[in-house]
């Protein structure tokens, strides 16, 4: 699965997996049942919409872990009176990864659910800053 990144990366970077990743797409990965996701970028924080129609709330979790916030939905699976399907698209689960940065806590995300849309804020990681005092001083 591949990660997305909330940094931002400059215009001029170019990732030679990127090729690699668009080639193989087609082949291994059905982008209908990707998670979909708009991200925007405020001064202090991204907000995360992701689309999530048809699950409870009680049907979706967000966790935290080393820096990675993962959204996964698993639907509640349904007795089917020996019904047998020809054809069937609507996936029971999903789950998208988005690395946040290993400097944000749980307690600093907020989350909200309303018809079908999972609001996420998340504060930027900021860089550790180097504390003055580590220095010695010369004369």
């Amino acid at each position: 699965m591949k990660q997305h990144y909330l940094q931002t990366r400059n215009n001029n970077d170019y990732d030679l997996f990127d090729v690699f990743d668009d080639f193989f797409k087609p082949m291994f990965f059905d982008e209908s049942k990707e998670l979909k996701t708009n991200i925007r970028e405020n001064e202090k924080d991204y907000e995360l919409d992701l689309a999530l129609p048809g699950y409870g709330k009680d049907e979706i979790k967000v966790s935290l872990d080393d820096g990675y916030l993962t959204v996964s939905a698993a639907r509640q699976k349904k007795e089917e009176d020996g019904k047998k399907y020809l054809r069937r698209e609507i996936s029971e689960s999903t789950s998208r990864s988005y690395y946040v940065g290993k400097d944000v806590t749980r307690e600093q995300i907020k989350a909200k659910y309303n018809n079908g849309i999972l609001s996420l804020t998340v504060p930027k990681s900021q860089p550790k800053q180097i504390k003055d005092n580590n220095y010695i001083s010369i004369e």
